[in-house]
This record gives structure tokens, C-alpha cells and sequence, in this order.
């Protein structure tokens, strides 16, 4: 189980969800009312579940693939921090995640 720490765009804590390993960030984010669009539905065809992570405890996350930093290009407000939630799938390993919304979205698919 991994403790996830929501932030909104302003940096300001917003809630609080334990997630299960196996899941997407992206399906914890969402189910817990987080605005992430997830146009693509998790096929990496867009950039609207762009997240930056602020914090982890635990296991590092694996690193983007060479696919996901080239969506990140097109990500608003992308930093060395941002990854696209539905890549990240959650394990036992990482105990603690904060994640900060971006102040907005860039959907290239439309």
C-alpha cells in the first residue's frame, strides 16, 4: 500500500488516499476527485495526466521512457519533476508519494 499525498496547483495539501500496488496514479488520482483529465485513457497519447512529484518515500520511481519525456515536452508547466501519472504504477515499495496538479493542461490529441 502507498500513502499519497495530493497537492492542488497552488501547493496547497488536498487530500489524502491509501492506494493499493498495481494501480495507475492516474485511477488513484481520479477516483479521489484529483482534476486529471487522462484523455487518452492511459495509452500515452496525450499529456493531460501530467502530475509533479514533489516527494518519495520508499523505492525511487522508475525513470520516464524515452515516450513519456517526449509527451512531457508538450506537458504545461513541465519540470524535472513531472511525470504523466498513468505511467506510474504504484508497488509496495513506495511507501509515501506528494503529488502536485499542474495549473493547467495541454491536450495535444484534439
Amino acid at each position: 500500500m502507498t500513502d499519497i499525498q495530493f497537492l492542488t496547483a497552488d501547493g496547497d495539501p488536498d487530500t489524502v488516499v491509501t492506494a493499493a500496488s498495481g494501480e495507475t496514479l492516474l485511477t488513484v488520482a481520479q477516483n479521489a476527485g484529483q482534476p486529471l483529465e487522462g484523455t487518452c485513457e492511459g495509452q500515452m497519447a496525450c499529456s493531460t495526466c501530467h502530475v509533479l512529484v514533489r516527494a518519495v518515500e520508499g523505492a525511487a520511481l522508475p525513470p520516464p521512457s524515452e515516450e513519456e519525456e517526449d509527451l512531457l515536452d508538450f506537458a504545461y508547466g513541465a519540470t524535472r519533476e513531472s511525470r504523466l501519472a498513468c505511467q506510474l504504477v504504484l508497488s509496495d515499495d513506495i511507501e509515501r508519494l506528494v503529488i502536485q496538479m499542474p495549473g493547467g493542461s495541454v491536450d495535444m490529441s484534439r
